[in-house]
């Protein structure tokens, strides 16, 4: 049985110091860049660990609806699950025609916050700057999160700025804030007794200051400024509980940000997108529902309109 509950809820880009590609998206496809490629601030050594990078995956037809969406794996900030939940997420986007850019941030216990959200701030920033190149619209740049990468994305969706108008780097103009937000068996909290510990050990130190462990567990920061937002998660969940996804959806609807989550009773977490799971598998086709509904995805025929601004 499933139980639903739905509501409102570059410039200067160098692919390893190479120069970004211009042209087609075949071009581009695959292509790994540098999120900093003069060195990320607060990098510890020169190692590939300490290099966050996206890697930029194009849709082989016409982008319809205009949209990009950053992916951030799973992994207890410790790990990514680079194939389930980044490769492979690419590769569905890329067939329902949406540009999709996979994050590979930097990790602990080598990293604490900030690192992580400023990687995921850099690489909403230089998707939304190079917009134009990659045949999406500055507006329709959204953030896919798994896990610890939804504490990621959930975390970029409610702390954002901006942009620096008068920084010398073009990218660090532009606003950091998501246009929307997908959450998988995502982690939201950091405070006990709902916390997946093995992701708040990672992400900050032993004696972090219990009002930046608060200020972290994203369902204290919604606003009515926290994009739209889509939740997947299951009840059996036993790394992370279900009403980690919960509290975010009802801090949502409390701030009249539209959401809509979907959970399923049975199911373990790590799911992906579930393919080979009967009851599962159905979830990413309410998401493609999800962004048909709100312009960020073609029609199903094939048909798509025009980019609608995000509602």
């Amino acid at each position: 049985m499933r139980y639903l509950v739905s509501g409102l809820v570059s410039l200067g880009v160098m692919l390893s110091g190479v120069g970004l590609a211009q042209g087609t998206g075949a071009e581009q496809t695959g292509k790994t860049l540098l999120l900093w490629p003069a060195g990320a601030p607060g990098a510890q050594g020169d190692e590939e660990i300490d290099k966050p990078t996206l890697t930029v995956y194009l849709p082989s037809g016409v982008n319809a609806t205009k949209t990009g969406v950053v992916v951030a794996p799973g992994g207890g900030y410790a790990h990514l699950a680079i194939g389930k939940e980044g490769t492979d997420i690419a590769a569905w986007l890329n067939a329902r025609g949406v540009a999709a850019f996979v994050l590979k941030y930097r990790l602990g216990p080598k990293y604490h916050h900030p690192i992580e959200l400023e990687d995921a701030q850099r690489a909403i920033r230089m998707v939304r700057a190079n917009s134009a190149e990659y045949g999406i619209d500055a507006d329709h740049v959204g953030m896919w999160g798994f896990s610890a990468g939804g504490h990621l994305a959930a975390t970029a969706g409610t702390e954002f700025d901006a942009g620096n108008v008068s920084a010398t780097d073009p990218i660090e103009r532009v606003s950091s804030r998501p246009d929307f937000l997908i959450l998988a068996y995502p982690v939201i909290t950091l405070m006990p007794p709902l916390a997946h510990a093995g992701s708040r050990n990672s992400l900050l130190p032993a004696d972090a200051d219990p009002a930046l462990v608060r200020s972290l567990s994203a369902e204290t920061r919604v606003t009515k400024e926290t994009p739209p937002t889509f939740l997947f998660a299951t009840t059996e969940d036993k790394t992370v509980p279900v009403m980690n996804s919960v509290m975010f959806y009802s801090a949502l609807v409390a701030a009249g940000v539209p959401a809509e989550m979907h959970l399923f009773q049975h199911g373990a977490h790590g799911a992906g997108l579930a393919a080979a799971n009967a009851e599962l598998r159905v979830w990413p086709e309410l998401l493609a529902k999800w962004m048909r509904e709100r312009g960020l995805m073609a029609a199903a025929d094939g048909a798509g309109s025009s980019a609608a601004a995000v509602r």
